[in-house]
């Protein structure tokens, strides 16, 4: 199901623990898994479990208790707004209402081309930095103004 070059990944990060823990690198597995596929679906989530020689529910338990995984396919840029109590207080929640007039969508919502999704994330470690954001997992999108978040969909719908 994953490419040669998503097992490699895999197998790398297996590398890094005893042989009789693979599942430990879970975590770094779904995150290749959803790389590669843009989200996981449960045959992803089971392809990767058996992979790493544990229960399809413990891998399903991880990739549901994380705000990173995406359970069902999400727009070619997901915006993740942290809306914990720091950030919200600071901006978080203006922001992120901001997004969903601009774009015309409700957090896990779709825009009607694909574009962005956009997502209510929890704390980014990065409180007086507010309102923080990522985009797709990856980048850190910090102190975002009004003017800045119309520069960042601007960038990304191009």
């Amino acid at each position: 199901m994953l490419s040669s070059e998503s097992l490699s990944k895999i197998d790398r990060e297996v590398a890094k623990y005893p042989p009789d823990q693979r599942q430990s690198a879970i975590m770094a597995a779904l995150r290749i898994a959803q790389q590669e596929f843009g989200w996981l679906s449960s045959d992803a989530i089971e392809f990767v479990a058996n992979y790493l020689r544990m229960p399809a529910m413990a891998a399903y338990e991880v990739a549901s208790f994380y705000n990173m995984y995406d359970l069902s396919p999400v727009g070619t840029y997901k915006l993740t707004v942290c809306t914990n109590l720091p950030c919200a207080l600071s901006g978080g929640a203006a922001a992120g209402e901001y997004l969903k007039t601009k774009l015309g969508i409700d957090y896990n919502q779709t825009t009607p081309d694909g574009r962005f999704t956009l997502k209510e994330g929890e704390c980014m470690g990065a409180c007086g930095d507010a309102p923080v954001l990522l985009v797709n997992n990856h980048r850190m999108c910090c102190k975002m103004t009004e003017s800045q978040l119309d520069q960042l969909v601007s960038e990304l719908g191009k």
